[in-house]
């Protein structure tokens, strides 16, 4: 009689583990987990939450930027995300802000705390392999900022007894570091440290895309981009991979504001030619 029931419980467990592999299983085409019928992809549950947690910049002068008098982050990513939440929720008040670095973006992004990226991203190659992009919203180039003055007028001018100032986690370390073998790179956390470091004499130049040094140089007048840009540096916004609802209904919504002149009104405010 106890051997029976023993054999039967066995049973029962070997089919209800069988059925919990076969719903964690991942689609031999396409590669994604599948959680069963009643999974929702990353734009379902954003309707379902009725809210949408970007990712931002708070240390980014014209990008992402907190402002100290009212404690609100303001900017053209900010801008952009709010639109975005209007066009895809139909409230840009429903679009919530967590602050990343360039360092720690992808990690929360991949542990649920955003649910996107628009935080002045670079598409590259090696970043398709952690997240998907949109298409691109912004076009950005890298650049030198310098102290009024100085003897580094361009890339050239960089070699060895020149330190450069970087971000951690941003591609303009590897850049820099391409096309300048022989200067010194000093990374900081983000760009708030790195423009204090300049504005203390630890290093000749910063470099990041130009984009972002235009709000440095517009917030202080002593400093002033030089040579031109090097790089192309297009930005596109992050969701988590296999989020092709996502992107789409991103990609649709940016289309939508360049088609009826959203974009260009915020471009405008925010992006001044120097």
């Amino acid at each position: 009689m106890f051997k029976g029931k023993k054999r039967k419980f066995a049973s029962i467990l070997l089919a209800t583990s069988m059925l919990l592999a076969a719903c964690g299983s991942k689609d031999n085409e396409t590669g994604k987990e599948t959680t069963g019928s009643g999974a929702k992809n990353a734009l379902e549950q954003i309707k379902e939450n009725d809210k949408i947690v970007f990712g931002v910049k708070h240390d980014t002068r014209l990008f992402g930027l907190k402002n100290p008098s009212t404690g609100e982050v303001e900017g053209f990513d900010i801008d952009i995300s709010k639109e975005l939440a209007k066009e895809i929720l139909g409230d840009e008040n429903k679009a919530e802000f967590k602050e990343v670095t360039s360092k720690t973006r992808i990690q929360m992004l991949n542990n649920g705390e955003i649910d996107a990226i628009v935080a002045t991203m670079t598409i590259t190659e090696d970043r398709k392999k952690e997240v998907d992009f949109t298409d691109v919203y912004f076009d950005a180039g890298q650049s030198l900022l310098v102290k009024k003055g100085s003897a580094i007028k361009g890339i050239e001018d960089l070699g060895k007894g020149t330190k450069v100032l970087a971000v951690k986690g941003s591609t303009s370390s590897n850049n820099i570091r391409e096309a300048a073998p022989d200067t010194t790179v000093l990374e900081y956390e983000n760009y708030a440290e790195a423009f204090t470091a300049l504005k203390a004499g630890q290093g000749d130049a910063l470099t990041t895309d130009d984009s972002i040094l235009y709000g440095m140089a517009d917030q202080d007048s002593n400093f002033e981009l030089v040579g031109g840009t090097f790089t192309e540096e297009p930005y596109g916004i992050a969701v988590k991979k296999g989020s092709s609802e996502l992107v789409d209904a991103l990609n649709e919504a940016l289309k939508k504001m360049k088609e009826n002149g959203k974009y260009e009104e915020i471009h405008n405010k925010w992006i001044k030619k120097h």
